[in-house]
């Protein structure tokens, strides 16, 4: 039976309705760049950068077992990481031109730095932790380039992702970004410049969030149970409360351990934490109080927050 004038005028609005909104979603999930003038007259300083390059973890994620050149890290990337998700892989950023970021330009890396887009025009995983970088401030994401740029070059391959089927369509993680990749501050009103540091270091580089703190049924960093414990990513196990509802050390035994690995009980860091160490003993003593001042400040929140 053939549709009555209004039932053509209904069907043609269901479907401008429909485009609208499917355009609509589109527009407000496309992966978005930095804009062309965000590093305009900006010049990058390696040496800041190297800080910036361990205060961000870095090498904790990219750098291939056991490779060294000269003492400086091969970012070749090839590490795995098991999630509810599937298996990521590091990727190598290096500065070889095609197996690495070496080809890229400033913009396009600080852009994959900071709004997890990459230079295609793709979203990045947000197992690369930009959602935290996302804060940083410009001066220095172009200083850690200019650091990353001095680093060998590694012509490995990077090797791809193995992702459960539905979450290996990255447009999907537009729609993430819009609930999750929040660059307000955790910690909004810092009690002293210390503590304003510290979070600096812990929420725009350290990114400490990315295994202290639970994640919700999406994979959202849950706000309410800041760095109150997760189960471990990797295997059985949980990523210790480092609130002081659940960690009773001083901040100078905070900022000692960042240093040397050893507890207020002489026992020393292991797992992932080897790695995190390796990173903060190259702060300055002022930065890693800054951190444990920042841990002190945070709600105490215990087990059943």
């Amino acid at each position: 039976m053939p549709l009555s004038w209004n039932g053509v005028m209904v069907l043609r609005l269901a479907i401008v309705v429909v485009l609208a909104l499917a355009g609509g979603g589109w527009f407000l999930t496309r992966p978005v760049p930095l804009p062309a003038d965000a590093l305009d007259g900006l010049i990058g300083d390696a040496a800041n950068g190297a800080v910036i390059f361990a205060a961000s973890g870095c090498a904790s994620c990219h750098t291939a077992a056991g490779a060294e050149t000269e003492g400086l890290p091969v970012l070749a990337g090839g590490r795995s990481f098991a999630s509810d998700y599937g298996t990521f892989m590091a990727p190598n950023i290096s500065s070889d031109p095609e197996a690495g970021i070496g080809g890229w330009t400033d913009l396009e890396l600080a852009s994959a730095i900071q709004r997890g887009v990459s230079p295609e025009g793709a979203h990045y995983y947000p197992a690369f932790p930009y959602t935290a970088y996302a804060k940083a401030a410009p001066q220095d994401i172009v200083d850690l380039i200019a650091y990353l740029r001095t680093l060998p070059a590694d012509a490995s391959p990077s090797l791809p992702h193995d992702l459960d089927l539905p979450f290996r369509f990255r447009a999907s993680l537009g729609g993430w970004k819009l609930l999750f990749a929040s660059t307000d501050w955790v910690v909004p009103d810092p009690v002293s410049p210390e503590v304003e540091r510290g979070r600096y270091l812990v929420e725009a580089l350290g990114h400490c969030a990315e295994c202290h703190t639970p994640r919700n049924a999406l994979g959202g960093l849950q706000r309410d149970l800041w760095m109150a414990g997760a189960p471990a990513a990797s295997g059985p196990g949980r990523v210790p409360n480092i609130t002081t509802g659940g960690l009773s050390w001083s901040v100078e035994e905070v900022a000692e351990y960042l240093k040397s690995g050893f507890t207020p009980e002489f026992d020393t860091a292991g797992g992932e934490m080897v790695e995190v160490i390796k990173n903060t003993r190259q702060l300055s003593d002022a930065d890693r109080l800054a951190i444990a001042s920042y841990l002190a400040a945070l709600p105490p929140l215990g087990p059943d927050s």
